[in-house]
């Protein structure tokens, strides 16, 4: 068995509307929304009476996609645990390559978003930084030198 593609990394959000938004001011594009339920996905997801509405993100490129799912039934939960179920929020970081990184960090601090620390270079291959997204999502940004 081989592994073809990483199709998506799926976050969980409380607030869908936000995120959209988010992640489109950041130049993903939206590709659809959806609500989700029935058996089939509790029996995928593990959990019973599971009602979500999900939005999918594409990257400019179109190999990258993000879903956020919004949890309406039953209820997210905080962090902390382990084995945390399907539909705990957050996730540790996402990234993704920019073309010019200071003017990415400037449309962003246009927009709010706050630093998590500081723009640093690694070696002469990459600068990169990381935002606070949605949720308290770290989103690491990261332009490729030379």
């Amino acid at each position: 068995m081989a592994i073809q593609r990483m199709d998506h990394v799926g976050v969980v959000v409380d607030d869908l509307e936000a995120a959209v938004t988010f992640f489109v001011e950041l130049g993903m594009e939206l590709e659809g929304e959806a609500p989700v339920e029935g058996p089939w996905v509790d029996r995928v997801v593990g959990l019973d009476g599971v009602r979500v509405d999900i939005a999918m993100m594409r990257t400019p490129d179109g190999h990258g996609r993000l879903e956020l799912t919004k949890f309406h039934t039953p209820a997210a939960v905080g962090g902390g645990q382990q084995n945390p179920p399907g539909n705990t929020l957050g996730l540790r970081s996402v990234m993704f390559a920019v073309d010019d990184l200071d003017v990415a960090v400037a449309g962003l601090r246009a927009r709010g978003v706050e630093l998590v620390a500081e723009v640093s270079q690694y070696q002469d291959s990459y600068r990169l930084c990381y935002v606070r997204g949605p949720e308290g999502i770290i989103v690491a940004l990261a332009e490729e030198l030379g």
